[in-house]
């Protein structure tokens, strides 16, 4: 198979995910997502007209976020014609990495010769849970089977399970803001981010992201209340049982679910989007494109649906094994911050060196556009390999439902 190069990334910042509040948040979400288009085709300079597909991650696909929103943001781009198709997908907190993957895989098996992948989310527009399906869909047949509990509390459960403490947590999501600061204060995101304008005025908006706390202390994130104890003791089984009772069902050898993950160390609602294109080796030769990197490997998989965030780190073992490498064989890790006991668990589990990992902050710090974030992570470990003259990334992100997604890039 052929190479899937990846000719370029840009993303939006990060708006705080709040109505009437984020920067982004009067802004629809095709017309966020039709800028990022705008950006990297101008940047890049391709013929949109080649183009052959655009694939986007979008987790909420209702209201203004339905209909297909990726063909609503190619419609409202200015530079892409109408002849270009799109298409939307959902695999929850994965989508935006596995819309790169899929147009990876477009491009390697020979199919398509120029495609673009990435995600947007516009929390403040169309909030987490707007589409009412929860994570079954709401099957009650199923959730006679299988009942998933909120994810607020299979990342306590992961907690507890893993003899995590509160000030561990913490610490983590201290060292993510503290990373953040240092990123943006020296520019690094400068390469892929681009100003956002209002479409009709043509004002800048937000130039930067806005979601981090910048003088966050261990002392602030500690008085935080934890998040998910009230929902731990709220009757949602079917013969009442709480969220807790159901997580215990399957796990009772932690005895009680410690409540231990807060707004202070786990992910933050914002809007945000980013596009990547990838490109192959027959288009790239035929004009005389510049290639920043390439998709060495990629995979999914599913672990147990109820602890459900653990699937990172086998989905990394699937992808390293693909590449023939090892843990230690990656130069930068962006495992997403979805709440702070998943990366450390990651970690753990394949025993990696923390200072590789999350090295500018992850979304404990800049918040995780559900839809985008893991397009936004392959185009952050590209830009620091970039900058710090490494070879090798992997991206790994938990999912809803018990799966995992991983990809490893290379520098070119």
């Amino acid at each position: 198979m052929g190479h899937a190069n990846i000719i370029d990334a840009v993303r939006t910042p990060r708006g705080r995910g709040k109505k009437d509040v984020g920067a982004l948040s009067g802004i629809h979400p095709g017309e966020l997502m039709a800028q990022t288009l705008d950006q990297l085709v101008t940047r890049t300079g391709i013929n949109a007209a080649d183009l052959e597909d655009v694939v986007l991650g979008t987790v909420a696909q209702v209201n203004e976020q339905g209909g297909c929103i990726a063909r609503g943001s190619v419609l409202a781009s200015s530079t892409i014609p109408v002849e270009v198709s799109a298409v939307s997908l959902n695999r929850f907190c994965g989508s935006g990495l596995q819309a790169v993957n899929f147009a990876a895989i477009g491009v390697m098996s020979g199919t398509q010769s120029l495609v673009i992948g990435g995600g947007v989310e516009s929390m403040s527009r169309v909030p987490i849970g707007s589409d009412g399906a929860g994570m079954d869909g709401n099957n009650l047949v199923l959730r006679q089977k299988i009942f998933q509990v909120g994810q607020g509390i299979s990342a306590d459960l992961i907690a507890t399970r893993e003899g995590f403490t509160r000030e561990q947590l913490d610490q983590f999501a201290l060292e993510s803001q503290l990373k953040a600061e240092a990123a943006q204060k020296d520019n690094r995101f400068s390469r892929s981010l681009f100003a956002v304008k209002d479409p009709v005025t043509g004002k800048v908006v937000l130039e930067a992201d806005e979601y981090p706390r910048h003088g966050s202390t261990i002392e602030g994130l500690a008085a935080i209340k934890a998040a998910f104890e009230k929902y731990g003791a709220m009757p949602v089984g079917p013969n009442g049982e709480t969220s807790d009772q159901l997580a215990l069902l399957r796990y009772p050898e932690v005895g009680a679910i410690k409540h231990l993950h807060s707004a202070g160390n786990a992910s933050g609602i914002v809007d945000g989007a980013c596009a990547v294109l990838l490109a192959s080796d027959d288009y790239v030769k035929a004009h005389g494109l510049k290639v920043r990197g390439r998709i060495r490997a990629m995979a999914t998989i599913a672990a147990e649906p109820v602890i459900m965030l653990t699937a990172p780190a086998p989905a990394s073992k699937r992808a390293l094994q693909k590449a023939g490498m090892t843990a230690k064989d990656i130069d930068l890790w962006e495992i997403n911050e979805a709440f702070a006991a998943v990366p450390l668990e990651t970690m753990r589990r394949l025993e990696i060196d923390p200072a590789k990992v999350n090295v500018n902050g992850g979304a404990i710090a800049f918040g995780h556009p559900l839809g985008a974030t893991g397009a936004m992570l392959l185009n952050t470990a590209l830009d620091e390999l970039e900058r710090r003259g490494l070879q090798t990334a992997l991206i790994t992100l938990c999912i809803g439902g018990g799966m995992g997604i991983a990809t490893i890039i290379e520098r070119v």
